[in-house]
């Protein structure tokens, strides 16, 4: 049965950027509003961004989490009653916001040389503030032999039982071509054609009944620990 937690993990993919940007608001001197994904990030946000804010005399930090959807950004943005400062959204969803007028604009000359970032770190409208792995994870008390890859993900004779996917097609797709033998050079040349998405969604609905969805970075380590 697969499981997730903090050991015996095996990266299997791309590395994806989570970037910070700011959305319209007139930021109040005395706190600063800042949205995260919740989880171990945040936890280690505290520790290294948001204490020494507040030690330094610069303001209080007001911490809160979701769930990643764009769509609340964009319905404060509409109504022009926008409560958050700061917001960590996805790469994806940072372009789209940018563009789409949901997030400001930075000032360069605020931020420094882009050269002392990582490529692509840096962009119109955010900045990078650290960089993470999607990563086939299990419990080891609970499987005989540790999976190898993503197909064995879908050995569901191998490993019964429920097994965690993030409830989106980001990166869901990537994983489940994954374990239908594309190869990563190739992975995103097929995700780009319609017959790409198909296969992706047909090698999805091969372990349908045994997949427990996840939204937020913290689930699928809190189910593991529920469950053993």
């Amino acid at each position: 049965m697969f499981k997730y937690s903090s050991s015996s993990v095996k990266s299997v993919a791309g590395l994806a950027a989570l970037l910070v940007c700011t959305v319209p608001v007139v930021a109040h001197a005395e706190s600063l509003t800042v949205i995260s994904f919740g989880g171990a990030t945040k936890a280690a946000q505290e520790g290294a961004y948001f204490k020494p804010f507040e030690k330094s005399g610069a303001g209080k930090v007001v911490v809160g989490e979701y769930s990643g959807e764009l769509s609340k950004v964009k319905a404060m943005v509409d109504v022009g009653q926008v409560s958050w400062d700061v917001v960590e959204v996805e790469s994806p969803e940072l372009l789209r916001g940018c563009e789409e007028g949901l997030f400001e604009r930075l000032d360069p000359a605020l931020i420094g040389e882009a050269g002392n970032y990582l490529p692509g770190a840096v962009s119109e409208c955010g900045v990078a503030s650290y960089v993470w792995s999607m990563v086939l994870a299990y419990n080891s008390s609970k499987v005989t032999a540790a999976p190898t890859s993503w197909a064995d993900m879908w050995n569901l004779q191998q490993y019964p039982g429920k097994r965690g996917l993030r409830k989106g097609a980001k990166y869901t797709l990537e994983v489940a071509l994954l374990a239908d033998g594309v190869k990563q050079a190739d992975l995103y040349k097929v995700l780009g054609t319609k017959e790409g998405v198909d296969r992706a969604f047909h090698k999805l609905d091969q372990i349908k009944p045994s997949i427990q969805w996840w939204e937020a970075g913290a689930q699928p380590l809190n189910g593991s620990r529920q469950a053993t």
